[in-house]
């Protein structure tokens, strides 16, 4: 048995990538608020309320870049991003529970896979020829 999928028609082709580029601009976005709320925490200021209100919005943007990079692969695009950005919002949870248990020595390097998956599916988006 052969499994063929649908050749991607250039404008939905178009439309998906803008959606996973979108996504992952928020997505970028929200990290570096993070970043910035977590270096004021660190420095005894009183920010964890904003620090945890970008925690819930890294996690609404890490299931927007998850369902935009699932859109384009069922379009006919790449699948490993879905995967990437599926693990990065995973271990988005696992990130706000450990810092909840204030555990910060695994805390900090676990931005940093957070950075490292969220920036490798932007950039790939961003590499991506876009036909008009």
């Amino acid at each position: 048995m052969t499994r063929t999928q649908p050749a991607p028609t250039t404008a939905r082709d178009a439309d998906m990538i803008r959606a996973v580029r979108a996504a992952a601009v928020v997505s970028v976005v929200v990290l570096l608020w993070q970043f910035a709320t977590a270096g004021q925490v660190m420095s005894e200021a009183d920010a964890m309320d904003a620090h945890g209100a970008g925690a819930i919005a890294l996690h609404v943007a890490g299931a927007l870049l998850v369902a935009a990079t699932l859109l384009h692969a069922r379009a006919g695009g790449a699948r490993w991003p879905v995967v990437v950005a599926g693990a990065v919002f995973v271990a988005g949870f696992v990130q706000a529970a450990i810092g909840d248990a204030g555990d910060m020595a695994a805390h900090v390097p676990g931005s940093l896979v957070l950075a490292v998956g969220t920036v490798w599916v932007t950039a790939w988006a961003f590499q991506r020829r876009q036909v008009p």
